[in-house]
């Protein structure tokens, strides 16, 4: 009886983790160079289709947003990983550019956080 609860409840515990993790609801793209966040946006319809451009003094990328998910569309790095990537969607998914020490991040909303629609 004791080894049938505990699987249950660890796939309980995997379903919970899993449903909040992976959920839809509430998300944002942080962008970051260097280990600090320079912009942060909220999923809009209104901004479906618009480019952010990202000039730093380690290179540049353009980043394009698209319905609920959001990629890298032009680096001046030499490989071109981040372009190749394409689209994220998912909370925890991320783009990573390092020569141009970018990365661009989903992350799920907390309640208590106040974020605009796009912060320029």
């Amino acid at each position: 009886m004791l080894i049938v609860l505990i699987i249950l409840i660890s796939f309980s515990a995997m379903g919970y983790i899993r449903i909040q993790a992976f959920s839809n609801a509430e998300k944002y793209v942080s962008i970051q160079v260097n280990g600090e966040e320079i912009k942060r946006f909220i999923f809009d319809p209104k901004l479906v289709g618009q480019t952010i451009p990202i000039e730093t003094k380690y290179g540049f990328n353009l980043i394009e947003i698209g319905d609920e998910k959001v990629r890298v569309i032009e680096a001046d790095c030499p490989d071109k990983i981040d372009v190749k990537q394409g689209y994220i969607s998912n909370i925890g998914e991320t783009i990573v550019c390092l020569p141009n020490k970018l990365v661009v991040e989903i992350k799920g909303v907390k309640n208590d956080s106040e974020l605009d629609i796009i912060v320029r």
